[in-house]
């Protein structure tokens, strides 16, 4: 059985076809610029065959068809005929308070997934074009949407309310909600497996950190707290995000600079985070490189980054009343040793005390702590199309 996943972005498009068989990935590609000038789409094969295609693609209906259409290309395709597809899996961002886990998507489905898009705006339109793409070119192929936000939707009240009045949630659902909710789920249950306990037994604080950034504090295998809320803005910076903030500072600056509200809300999501302290860039790469050169603000953005993540694994802890390993995923927690370094000093008095030798990695799967930490430290890569795969086969077999 083989699943295809799609991730919809407003002019991008990544996709994989999995083998549920062996759970590996038969091709991958990423369609990009869509809608605009210079639109191209790069396939690459199993056998690690690339495949670059420039041309006009106006829309997610014409990009989702010329993926079909490489996936069964005799020279570089994956699969004999579009019939060996045997689902499709959705990333959707929003699923609002309406889904605790993955589902099937039918009429119902998409009118809550279609309900969400004010909660997220930029994120959930792509979602439902690359749908509808899907469901227009394979007729009768089953599609499941698999949401961000479900694994959080375990939270208790007293952790996603905010301190608004109770009638704001009664009427627009302003809560936290939380995402990367899929990332979080699959190196949870992988720390599981390295560890050698059941999920159920174990308190873990999950760091996907990347461009876009969250913690999550998951117990018994369940989310119980993250960093990010009612919008991905919340929580740590980020690359252009500003993480969290006193609330009078918008209006503040909104009265200082004479922004509107779709100028404030641009300016917060990308404008700032460690691009805006550092002047340099929105990439950690470009940032760490300028700060070994003396670059003294993108030298305070890498420590104000990590200060914070510090300041949420210490709280984590407390609301989990402990905690056995802490885990590093995405970009910047897979790849760079220094910021896991950073995030992680003078943190012994949780048990967290990492190996400097045994942290010199980038994006293996495998655990950097010192041999008698209490706390284990894992590097985890993470891999969302596969948990979203898992999930459509899980539904739909």
């Amino acid at each position: 059985m083989k699943i295809l996943v799609v991730n919809c972005g407003s002019s991008s498009l990544k996709y994989q076809l999995i083998d549920m068989t062996t759970k590996e990935s038969v091709g991958i590609g990423l369609v990009e610029r869509i809608g605009l000038e210079g639109a191209v789409l790069t396939h690459k094969s199993a056998s690690g065959e690339k495949e670059v295609i420039t041309t006009e693609i106006p829309d997610h209906t014409v990009a989702i068809g010329l993926v079909l259409k490489v996936l069964v290309s005799p020279v570089y395709g994956s699969v004999k005929e579009l019939t060996e597809i045997s689902a499709v899996g959705h990333r959707v961002v929003h699923g609002g308070e309406n889904f605790a886990q993955s589902a099937i998507i039918n009429d119902e489905v998409m009118k809550a997934i279609q309900d969400c898009i004010e909660l997220a705006p930029l994120h959930n339109p792509p979602n439902i074009a690359g749908i509808e793409a899907c469901q227009k070119l394979m007729p009768g192929v089953p599609q499941v949407a698999v949401f961000d936000t479900a694994f959080h939707q375990t939270m208790p009240d007293y952790a996603y309310l905010y301190g608004l009045s109770y009638d704001l949630y009664e009427k627009y659902k302003i809560r936290r909600y939380g995402f990367h909710g899929t990332s979080h789920k699959y190196v949870s249950q992988r720390a599981a497996a390295m560890l050698g306990k059941p999920a159920e037994e174990l308190k873990i604080i999950t760091c996907h950190l990347g461009n876009g950034s969250s913690i999550t504090a998951i117990n018994g295998g369940k989310s119980v707290e993250t960093s990010m809320g009612f919008t991905p803005l919340q929580g740590l910076l980020m690359g252009t995000r500003s993480g969290d903030l006193d609330p009078a500072i918008v209006t503040y600056i909104m009265r200082k600079e004479n922004l509107n509200p779709d100028q404030i809300d641009n300016f917060l999501n990308k404008k700032c985070g460690v691009l805006g302290v550092s002047g340099v860039s929105s990439d950690f790469r470009d940032i760490g490189n300028a700060a070994d050169e003396g670059n003294y603000r993108a030298k305070l953005a890498l420590e104000i980054f990590a200060y914070q993540a510090k300041k949420y694994i210490g709280s984590y802890a407390a609301a989990l009343n402990g905690v056995d390993a802490v885990i590093f995923t995405a970009g910047i927690g897979e790849n760079s040793s220094s910021i896991r370094a950073a995030i992680c000093e003078n943190m012994s008095y949780l048990g967290i005390n990492i190996d400097q030798e045994k942290n010199k990695v980038r994006g293996v799967e495998t655990d950097v702590s010192e041999a008698n930490a209490s706390c284990r430290v894992l590097v985890i890569p993470t891999n969302e199309e596969l948990t979203i795969a898992i999930d459509t086969f899980e539904l739909t077999r």
